[in-house]
């Protein structure tokens, strides 16, 4: 398994996933950025027109590139020091002692 599968596994067991998505939920919320991607998205809509040929999927396409780039440094890095913290407290548990019987 990868370390970023290991790490994955290990959020999703403990629950610190969640916590994860939670903050940065609220995060992005603070700082404005769901405001800005739900523009965007009303922008893209009317541009393109309210036919039927413009997909949820074409739409999704078109904005993450460019939502990825509005997230503020500052939630990354927040977001960065919250997993490096789980991923030390991951390398300082000791291991499982194993049964010899």
């Amino acid at each position: 398994m990868s370390t970023s599968g290991a790490v994955d596994q290990y959020t999703v067991l403990t629950g610190d996933r969640s916590k994860i998505k939670d903050l940065l939920c609220s995060r992005l919320t603070e700082c404005g950025w769901r405001d800005e991607v739900r523009l965007m998205c009303r922008n893209i809509l009317m541009e393109k027109g309210t036919n039927n040929s413009f997909t949820v999927e074409q739409l999704i396409a078109e904005v993450t590139p460019k939502a990825r780039t509005l997230v503020p440094d500052a939630v990354k890095k927040e977001l960065l020091m919250k997993i490096r913290t789980i991923l030390t407290e991951i390398e300082e548990e000791p291991d499982e002692p194993e049964d010899e019987s």
